[in-house]
């Protein structure tokens, strides 16, 4: 029989296409146009070939390219035509096929419970009634579970549980919501709850009940969840939240808070319609939100801190504990203060044992530890994209496209603080979920594993790995014991504008500004307010602040005193001892041995950091002289500004050099003179703003470049952003800022990796 008037084309798909019911929607659309052929997972994507009438399969092409299912991400489609096959037959789903070949296939983040798996798990004739496990092609866990690729049952932590006769037939059946969903389970064949009381004894009756109870009774629980422990508590108890705190050693930073749905969200924070789109998007990130001034929950969830980070259940188990408590909960990573989320049942029975009153657990695996993500939205924005300031759960494994392409496999090793790492490979960067302080071996022990995790699970092998400078990171040394792989040394704060370029597809000249606590120099300095001219090839330092002494080194940086000291030193000379100003008097008798540390130089290296003049401003409005986390001060300096005031302090730019001491001593005199500390905390901001344009647009200007690219932690501020991102635009100059990944440390190895590749 012949088939001329029909033709038969192949579709070879690549991005986040398995495990997302690809192959279902795929089957489906075939089977109705009436075409032949197959589709087929493989370790690069998904394959697909239809032959039919050129009408059908033109309509094909148009379903696939542009109607994809709902959790498809399609980095390609190539597509080929083939010779007609003598007989059509039926539209078939085959076997997975590995190659053995660099892998195209990527894993799908874990996705958020979805609506109709909710309505099944509330419905009591439902089999998955109340089963804190159920899931469905559209949602469950993806990369937590993960072992390799292609995304089949057996490489994942789901291949001991062997399915039941009716998940067997669900999942054997294209026209079912859960054909080859890889986590399917029921009761009668899925993983189960435990509650373990604190000896690891268990509790008798419902574990999901129980443990209610327990959290009612101000109890602290461990809880497993997708990607790790988490340590639960009720919001609303004062005496559970402190009790927490003082196990967990987390002393004041914040505690994220999970709530049932978007109506509780409301009684705790201003939920905007763009907050609220995040709060329900399948990523299900932590959102920070400002606060209610009369929200019902302990002031130990977030002291001092008008921001209040929210995020809604994820999990079917966070459904039902919801639901039985009734009231929000603190809901923060199971580990102890700077140590990775615990994921193994071991470990966190062994870790958390001081913490924990109980365990609620259950018996499927976690193979791969992912951490909640955290976001905020632009203040006085209305742009919906959010801003990433811990990219994990729900983000990660996502790749991020860049251009130019990578010409090799790189990995970059990533920095010490907001840890993560980078595969480059063809035009994906694959950035890792957030892993923590490179600071401890508990840490160092999570980025080795991750690493050979990602190296295996996307079949790269790097040629190149690109690292920080620091001498001293735990990741720098690694990276300088490894063999037969090319090493590419990249400054820190060089590292961060690369990313803004990669994360806004840009490979073009620009002036950065580069600000964070410190990073190590190319001088042997320490680094932190950084204005460069740069390209992905290279750099030139243009200007930066003043520089000062870092008295006592990371000791300066937990007591914010010592920086106040010298910055007013600096500013006033020997009359700083007499100046009428709070902290004068409540700090002067310990400024002698501090400043003539700083003068001798001992311990005190030479530093140009942003977020240590922004300690020293907190510091002297008396915002605290000691801090128990990282940026404390100075997200207590922004907050307590007015935003409404628009002038600044003046700060004189020379030679492309920021003078901080102007800076303080016009704040410091305001002060005296009886102005506001809201008022000064603003004039601080604002003048800082004012200054880091007039360099950016010097040396824009002396360069001849028309876009300024924004990086580097202290950039989370958002009052300093704002102003400086509006007044850069008045300059009529283009700005980059992060989109993709956190201005942060966190974005930081995707600077190295775009860096590494426009050097090999």
């Amino acid at each position: 029989m012949s088939n001329s008037g029909e033709c038969r084309v192949r579709f070879e798909v690549a991005g986040i296409v398995q495990g997302v019911g690809f192959r279902p929607f795929v089957h489906a659309h075939a089977s109705r146009l009436g075409l032949g052929g197959f589709v087929r997972n493989d370790s690069n994507g998904v394959v697909v070939e239809v032959q039919g009438s050129h009408v059908g399969v033109s309509e094909f092409r148009a379903e696939l390219t542009e109607r994809p299912p709902p959790l498809a991400v399609m980095d390609r489609v190539v597509e080929t035509a083939l010779d007609p096959l003598d007989r059509r037959g039926t539209f078939q789903i085959l076997h997975s096929e590995h190659l053995g070949t660099a892998a195209g296939a990527m894993i799908s983040p874990d996705v958020a419970t979805c609506d109709d798996c909710l309505a099944e798990m509330w419905d009591p004739v439902d089999r998955r009634h109340r089963y804190a496990f159920i899931n469905c092609t559209n949602c469950g866990p993806r990369f937590t579970i993960s072992t390799g690729i292609p995304y089949d049952r057996p490489k994942t932590t789901m291949a001991p549980f062997e399915m039941c006769g009716e998940c067997r037939e669900e999942y054997e059946d294209p026209s079912d919501r859960r054909f080859h969903a890889q986590p399917i389970a029921c009761p009668a064949c899925g993983p189960e709850l435990q509650l373990l009381d604190a000896r690891l004894l268990p509790a008798a009756g419902d574990p999901v009940g129980q443990t209610a109870r327990l959290l009612m009774d101000s109890a602290v629980v461990a809880v497993k969840g997708l990607g790790g422990y988490h340590l639960v508590c009720l919001a609303s108890s004062e005496p559970a939240v402190t009790r927490l705190r003082e196990r967990k050693a987390r002393e004041e930073k914040p505690l994220a808070v999970m709530v049932a749905d978007l109506d509780q969200a409301a009684v705790l924070a201003e939920v905007s319609a763009q907050h609220a789109k995040l709060l329900i998007s399948r990523r299900r990130p932590i959102v920070l939100m400002d606060r209610l001034a009369d929200a019902p929950v302990a002031p130990g969830v977030a002291p001092g801190n008008r921001y209040l980070g929210v995020m809604l259940p994820y999990t079917p188990l966070h459904h039902l504990l919801l639901r039985a408590i009734g009231e929000p909960v603190v809901m923060t990573s199971g580990n102890l203060s700077d140590e990775p989320i615990a994921y193994r049942d071991d470990d966190a029975f062994r870790g958390l044992g001081r913490i924990a009153d109980a365990y609620l657990t259950h018996n499927r695996d976690i193979h791969m530890r992912c951490d909640d993500s955290v976001v905020r939205l632009p203040a006085g924005s209305r742009d919906p994209q959010e801003q990433l300031i811990r990219r994990a759960r729900g983000y990660a494994p996502e790749p991020i496209e860049v251009t130019p392409a990578f010409k090799e496999p790189i990995l970059a090793a990533g920095p010490e603080l907001k840890h993560t790492f980078c595969i480059g490979s063809g035009a994906r960067a694959i950035l890792s979920h957030h892993i923590g302080d490179l600071e401890n071996w508990e840490a160092m022990s999570s980025f080795l594993e991750s690493v050979e995790h990602y190296q295996r699970v996307f079949e790269v092998r790097p040629k190149v790995v690109a690292y920080d400078l620091h001498p001293e990171y735990l990741a720098t040394k690694w990276a300088m014991d490894l063999d037969g792989v090319r090493l590419i040394g990249v400054q820190h704060h060089h590292a961060h504008i690369a990313s803004c370029l990669a994360d806004n597809r840009r490979s073009d000249r620009v002036v950065g500004l580069a600000l964070d606590g410190t990073g190590y120099g190319d001088d042997g300095t320490l680094w932190g307010c950084e204005v460069l001219v740069c390209d992905l090839a290279g750099y030139e330092r243009y200007g930066h602040l003043n520089t000062m002494p870092l008295p006592g080194g990371a000791a300066a940086v937990k007591e914010p005193w010592r920086m106040a000291a010298l910055y007013l030193q600096a500013a006033f000379g020997s009359d700083a001892y007499e100046l009428n100003l709070s902290f004068v008097h409540r700090t002067r008798d310990r400024w002698k041995p501090i400043l003539r540390m700083a003068g001798t130089g001992l311990n005190s290296p030479t530093c140009s950091s942003a977020g240590r003049l922004f300690d020293a401003a907190a510091c002297l409005l008396g915002k605290r002289d000691r801090v128990s986390y990282e940026g404390q001060a100075a997200i207590e300096l922004e907050q307590t500004a007015d935003p409404s005031v628009e002038d600044g302090y003046p700060c004189s730019v020379s030679n492309g050099r920021l003078d901080g001491p102007e800076l303080i001593a016009a704040m410091v005199a305001d002060l005296i003179a009886g102005g506001s500390i809201p008022e000064a905390a603003a004039k601080f901001h604002n003048g800082f703003a004012d200054a880091l344009v007039e360099a950016a647009a010097q040396a824009a200007r002396d360069v001849g470049v028309g876009v300024v690219a924004l990086s580097g932690g202290t950039f989370q501020n958002q009052l300093l952003s704002g102003r400086v991102v509006r007044r850069l635009g008045e300059r009529s100059l283009e700005v980059l800022t992060h989109r993709r990944v956190p201005a942060n440390d966190g974005g930081i190895s995707l600077g190295q990796a775009a860096i590494a590749n426009s050097q090999i």
